[in-house]
């Protein structure tokens, strides 16, 4: 059975004439009879009754006409959707974002598209490990640092996130341009716990280095570690986009040698489709990026 078929079928029962229904299609009338005939032999049952040059609807006829009326206003009604979520006026999107600096970003981002596209809804999801996630398509994209090589994962690198080392503006570290690494092991520090994914990645570098790392405080709320470091405290290590975040003019951030970076990429399933929604939304936080960068630069230039 086609569609093109159930059209002609219907168009028959507006004019309950095969010859007036083949001009208003602009057919040819044995082509209108074939595909009628082609109908009624699939079904196994005869759709018209053919009085003479008259015709009527049969009761498998009134059957079908009911469902095809049923069929054309399912497949407009899924045409009228489909628009609607090309013009984001309806629709769903599910974010995920490292926890720390990253969800901050993702999270200015997405509140800008709601204000922009309210109508679609957002679910935000913060978290360690989001590119399992990713893989088992819970999400539709998730802002990361560059994972391994993945087969099954499409990566759009967006940056290069450095690390400095954060102090209270008195602090006697305030006026250093530059920090060893290797001096950090003597500095009264705020990290997180050792089972976040910074801080791994964190005590990762330093052992290679030989540095052993004991923070004298530990805590997995960020913006706590940040008031603990703007009370002078202890120095804390944060990422140059959660700096300017944060920073009220009571912070001092510092470059480290040899300079911690890491690359910060939008990560979705390689077989997803990304659809406008997702598509803006990326958008967005590559104008965050672009913004922070401007900030970074200018930070930047402080050390020359």
């Amino acid at each position: 059975m086609e569609l093109k078929q159930l059209e002609y079928f219907m168009a028959i029962c507006e004019e309950m004439h095969f010859t007036k229904t083949a001009d208003k299609l602009g057919i040819g009338q044995p082509t209108l009879s074939y595909q009628i005939r082609a109908l009624e032999d699939e079904l196994g049952i005869r759709l018209f009754d053919r009085l003479g040059k008259k015709i009527a609807l049969t009761e498998a006829g009134k059957i079908l006409l009911d469902h095809s009326h049923k069929i054309f206003n399912t497949i407009k009604s899924a045409n009228n959707q489909l628009q609607e979520l090309q013009k984001l006026n309806r629709g769903k999107l599910i974010i995920g974002a490292l926890s720390g600096d990253l969800s901050h970003i993702a999270s200015m981002a997405l509140l800008e598209f709601h204000s922009m596209y309210p109508q679609i809804q957002l679910q935000f999801f913060v978290l360690d490990d989001v590119v399992e996630k990713i893989k088992q398509n819970e999400f539709d994209l998730a802002l990361t640092i560059m994972p391994k090589d993945d087969d099954g994962l499409n990566m759009i690198p967006l940056y290069d996130e450095e690390f400095y080392l954060v102090v209270h503006a008195e602090h006697v570290l305030a006026n250093r341009k530059i920090v060893e690494l290797s001096d950090i092991e003597d500095i009264p520090l705020i990290l997180n716990p050792r089972d976040h994914f910074f801080r791994k990645w964190f005590d990762t570098i330093c052992g290679n280095q030989g540095i052993i790392i004991e923070p004298i405080i530990e805590s997995t709320d960020t913006k706590s570690i940040v008031s603990l470091v703007k009370e002078g405290r202890g120095a804390t290590i944060l990422s140059r986009t959660l700096f300017h975040l944060e920073d009220n003019g009571q912070l001092i951030a510092i470059r480290m040698n040899p300079a911690l970076q890491r690359k910060v990429t939008i990560i979705h399933h390689k077989q997803k489709h990304i659809g406008a929604a997702g598509h803006i939304f990326k958008k967005l936080l590559n104008s965050y990026i672009e913004k922070y960068s401007k900030e970074e630069s200018e930070l930047t230039n402080l050390y020359k």
